[in-house]
């Protein structure tokens, strides 16, 4: 399956692995590297140390291309963009701030660079700065979001910019990769779909509110102050919004609420009191299993409805 993403990075399936803050080590990079997709290790909230050990790990686990996320955010990103630079993964992806200023030392490098937008303005504002490629992002996604849905995203950013465009927000199936190609992607981004494969270290009790979930359950918290964030129903994200939407509270008394709570859930398992941050595509996860399974059944589904499309419509 050949887009000008495979092409890009050198892998034999258009699908990237988000990078999820607390969540996408290199034992989920590596599994989706070796399945043909394109893995990625996540910096938010790791120290440089971290990085510099996940990234020499996943050279152990495979010999094949992956990427690192770096959230711009983050307080040591400079020493994070730092040692990304000497370690020299295949690309990066960059998001949560402005990425233009670290193009230059990333090619340098010899890195690949991949920015994660939400709109039109800054698809064309990183292409005409040397991005090599983007994500564009749907507010369908989990974790930290813009306010167009991914469709209309997609509908209006793939036909404003030459370079590779990676659809991201909702994908969880071949249906949507397919679909994502016939629009002119050249490929998708998939987080809360490998939540649930085996060599994803997210706690087991996330896991298990992931394959129970319903479609009707992830909820947007810190939509009113700037900060919204994607995730799964309970007592902290409900009792969160109800205090946003009451005005009792100050935005930094809720930013100061929702700080830690990723790895609350992500790390320590606190299913109650952590968010857990996930797309609206839920139903699709009914089981875990190896990454490896999950990204060839997605490519088999769009590969089958790409071939097969004409005779659908008889």
């Amino acid at each position: 399956m050949r887009t000008k993403l495979t092409k890009l990075l050198g892998i034999s399936y258009p699908v990237l692995q988000g990078g999820m803050a607390w969540i996408s080590d290199a034992s989920l990079a590596s599994a989706v590297s070796n399945a043909g997709g394109a893995g990625i290790i996540s910096t938010g909230g790791r120290t440089t140390e971290y990085t510099r050990a996940e990234i020499r790990r996943c050279r152990t686990l495979t010999n094949k291309p992956f990427g690192v996320n770096v959230m711009l955010m983050a307080p040591n990103k400079e020493e994070i963009v730092e040692v990304i630079c000497e370690e020299k993964p295949a690309f990066v992806t960059l998001g949560a701030g402005n990425p233009v200023p670290y193009f230059g030392k990333f090619h340098a490098a010899g890195i690949k660079v991949i920015p994660v937008v939400p709109n039109v303005r800054l698809a064309k504002r990183v292409e005409a700065n040397g991005a090599d490629a983007i994500v564009a992002e749907g507010m369908e996604a989990g974790g930290h979001i813009g306010s167009i849905a991914t469709m209309p995203l997609m509908t209006q950013v793939i036909p404003e910019v030459a370079i590779p465009v990676v659809m991201a927000g909702g994908f969880a199936d071949g249906r949507g990769l397919a679909a994502a190609l016939i629009m002119g992607a050249a490929g998708v981004q998939m987080g809360t779909r490998f939540l649930v494969a085996e060599e994803c270290p997210v706690h087991e009790k996330v896991k298990q509110c992931l394959l129970a979930a319903t479609d009707t359950d992830s909820i947007v918290t810190g939509a009113t102050i700037g900060g919204a964030v994607r995730g799964l129903r309970n007592k902290f994200s409900e009792e969160f919004v109800a205090l946003e939407l009451s005005g009792k509270a100050t935005k930094e008394e809720l930013l100061r609420k929702a700080t830690g709570t990723n790895k609350l859930a992500a790390v320590d398992g606190d299913t109650e009191h952590g968010m857990m941050q996930a797309g609206q595509s839920l139903t699709p996860l009914k089981e875990i299993e190896p990454a490896a399974a999950i990204l060839g059944r997605i490519v088999r589904e769009a590969a089958d409805l790409l071939t097969n499309a004409p005779a659908r419509m008889r």
